[in-house]
């Protein structure tokens, strides 16, 4: 079984895939810092792994998007889903 905290081989590909979705979508300028990582969970409800994407943005401000799906099955339809915190 593969531990919460267990290191494993980042999908480079993948992880840049996704950041120019997200720098795409939201439409993100270079001062923008986005962060991604790819979770797993243990508690009951919770999906087995989810793809949590950080925005940070200048000033401070961050935002945290949850995809529940592995980081290398996240398609272009479900960052179109995602929506931004209404103070970001």
């Amino acid at each position: 079984m593969e531990g919460m905290f267990q290191k494993k081989k980042s999908n480079k590909s993948a992880t840049q895939n996704l950041k120019n979705l997200i720098i795409e979508k939201f439409r993100l300028n270079e001062d923008t810092t986005v962060s991604i990582a790819e979770l797993s969970c243990h508690e009951p409800n919770c999906p087995p792994k989810e793809t949590i994407i950080t925005i940070h943005k200048a000033k401070g401000i961050t935002s945290n998007l949850r995809i529940h799906k592995p980081l290398n099955q996240i398609k272009r339809e479900d960052v179109e889903t995602l929506k931004r915190e209404e103070n970001f």
